[in-house]
């Protein structure tokens, strides 16, 4: 069985990292649009129309299902692929539910972090776009959520700039001002996010939840697999590692340093999902 996973740079590697751990024997093919990198900034009509252009090459090569491991794609043109084309499509959203529903305890009382608001961290296109503005409206009944745009932290994760010195200094940039002991929970919204939640952990208290949508994804993807399994037998899951074939905007990746490259990202996003140290 043949997931796609695609991204409009590095990012997805987070999802497709996680997923590889949750079905090991299948295989897998990831497509980062780096020549348009990055889709936060674009209009969504631009957004929309690289994600449908994506999608018909990954068809072409033939998937069985396929992950949109990109809010901001999902947000632009999820629901067009679904109506496009024949195989399920998984997308993410950021984990506002999540988020908000942690503030209230399982009696159904609030919790400790009651008087405490959810910082929802996300490129500019998927914060004012009407599904992020609905899923919000639809569960924050208290008004609690905040949004930060963060444009330039997809460009550090393009640059595999993951120093803590110049990342802090943006993200301090960006929150001077704001009383950031307020937030019970910070949602990453953005897969290039997560190569920095150690940044984002030290500039938030300690007792301050960071969550991301990629667990929440994964378990779609997992569930929708289960449903194709024994539809075409040839197609199921091996008992075997599989293969990951990436693309770089329509390109197959085969050259050894852009291979490396991605297995590094791989490699950083397992140690910081372990919370391992980094050097």
């Amino acid at each position: 069985m043949r997931v796609a996973i695609f991204d409009s740079g590095v990012g997805g590697l987070t999802v497709l990292e996680d997923a590889i751990r949750r079905v090991p024997g299948a295989d897998f093919l990831y497509f980062a649009d780096t020549d348009n990198v990055p889709y936060g900034t674009k209009s969504k009509e631009e957004v929309r129309r690289l994600t449908v252009e994506a999608a018909k090459f990954i068809a072409d090569l033939g998937t069985d299902v396929l992950v949109i491991a990109c809010n901001t794609a999902t947000s632009a043109a999820a629901t067009e692929l679904r109506h496009r084309f024949s195989f399920p499509v998984v997308a993410m959203e950021p984990a506002v539910k999540p988020a908000v529903t942690r503030r209230i305890s399982v009696e159904g009382t609030l919790s400790l972090n009651a008087d405490k608001r959810v910082l929802v961290a996300a490129t500019p296109l998927t914060l004012r776009e009407e599904k992020f503005q609905r899923l919000v409206a639809s569960l924050d009944t208290e008004g609690i959520v905040d949004p930060l745009p963060l444009p330039e932290l997809v460009d550090f994760a393009e640059r595999l700039e993951f120093s803590d010195s110049p990342v802090l200094s943006y993200l301090r940039k960006v929150t001077a001002g704001q009383d950031l002991g307020l937030y019970s929970t910070v949602v990453l919204g953005c897969t290039h996010f997560l190569f920095f939640r150690p940044q984002f952990r030290s500039l938030f208290p300690p007792d301050t939840e960071i969550i991301d949508g990629n667990e929440g994804t994964v378990n779609q993807l997992v569930r929708t697999m289960d449903g194709l399994k024994g539809v075409n037998r040839e197609r199921d899951l091996s008992p075997f590692p599989g293969r990951v074939l990436y693309f770089e905007s329509m390109r197959p990746v085969t050259d050894p340093p852009a291979l490396e490259r991605f297995r590094r990202l791989r490699e950083r996003y397992a140690l910081v999902r372990e919370g391992s140290s980094l050097s």
